[in-house]
């Protein structure tokens, strides 16, 4: 996309993963993990405020004071959210996460240190097996770039259906449909929310469903769908542990039912749920997958989680926990027993993350 003035080079740059734009005189953004302020500038707020216009026009979507707030996609894939005025003081607000083409496989990001080789292996057999995963983490953890490594283990014979607020995933698979959610016009009609998406995918008969984020009552369908007939399906969500996931689950789920008993709420979770792998940004700017934990089922009322691999920052190692998950029977039910161990590792074998 041409015409975006001082952002362009920032965009060509390979290195640079997010852009962010803090009105006319402030822009900053993270290259190999660093956050850093650069030497780019807009001649005046109306030049700003027509390369946010220009962004939001190139996808279909309008920035203006009637409707100063708008997600949106560049044509490369990259996410872009832009606030403007009046909401935004300073003038427009322009946040930009970019995608390396392609995308990392769950193998190179262990090479590159975010997790150990053995959770790799682990991560390939979950997702081969076809067991539910959740992927769960802050802002900025890795979660998307995660979810589309764990995608590529989807065998090229199944039905993919992905659902998503701003197309992001780039599945590798030939039989693939790509849906996307719509906000409401600036005459607030039209809107197509993530719930009603998923309704309609149910019907589109997949294979698996992979949703990009699970953040409102889409939550309960989602869960329901790994429950009837999707197994292999995965969401990412917002959390910051295994436990705060479901949590936080739990929380999607009432604000949908009302008056759903929680006992029904985290039985249907933990039938749904077979594995939370959870992502975390550090101050280095390093990504890592610091817990793969197997939601093992309810004691009395009390969602069970057992970590099969874990990540301690204090000492930098992955740490395999040697606990036998819950679902390995079915893992060797699809002949990837030998590989299930190969994933499980020696109790206490580590790895230092640096070094991975």
């Amino acid at each position: 996309m041409r015409g975006l003035g001082p952002l362009g080079p920032l965009l060509r740059d390979p290195d640079v993963s997010d852009i962010m734009v803090n009105g006319l005189q402030s822009v900053y953004v993270e290259r190999l993990g660093r956050l850093s302020k650069v030497n780019a500038r807009f001649r005046d707020l109306d030049h700003l405020t027509h390369i946010a216009q220009r962004i939001a026009q190139n996808a279909g979507r309008r920035i203006d004071e009637l409707s100063p707030m708008c997600d949106a996609r560049l044509d490369d894939g990259s996410r872009v959210n832009i606030i403007a005025p009046p909401l935004a003081i300073d003038g427009a607000a322009i946040s930009i996460r970019r995608f390396r083409k392609g995308g990392f496989t769950i193998h190179e990001m262990a090479r590159g240190g975010s997790m150990h080789p053995g959770m790799a292996a682990f991560l390939e057999v979950a997702a081969k097996a076809r067991l539910n995963i959740v992927v769960s983490g802050g802002t900025g953890s890795g979660k998307t770039t995660l979810l589309n490594a764990l995608s590529g283990f989807i065998g090229f014979e199944e039905r993919v259906v992905t659902l998503e607020d701003a197309a992001e995933l780039n599945l590798l698979q030939p039989h693939v449909v790509r849906l996307e959610s719509r906000p409401p016009s600036s005459e607030g009609v039209g809107e197509i929310p993530m719930r009603d998406l998923l309704k309609n995918a149910l019907r589109m008969r997949p294979d698996r469903i992979v949703v990009g984020e699970v953040r409102g009552p889409e939550a309960l369908d989602a869960l329901q769908a790994m429950n009837t007939g999707h197994p292999g399906s995965m969401f990412t969500i917002h959390a910051n542990n295994p436990r705060d996931t479901l949590s936080r689950l739990e929380y999607l789920v009432m604000m949908e039912t009302g008056e759903m008993p929680l006992a029904a709420i985290r039985n249907q979770i933990v039938s749904a749920v077979d594995l939370i792998v959870q992502a975390a940004r550090f101050r280095d700017g390093k990504r890592r997958v610091i817990a793969i934990t197997d939601v093992v089922g309810l004691e009395g009322n009390v969602p069970v989680l057992e970590d099969i691999w874990t990540y301690d920052s204090t000492d930098g190692r992955f740490t395999s926990s040697g606990a036998r998950p819950s679902f390995t029977e079915r893992v060797e039910e699809e002949g990837l027993g030998a590989q299930l161990q190969a994933g499980l590792g020696r109790p206490g074998s580590s790895l230092l993350g640096s070094q991975s």
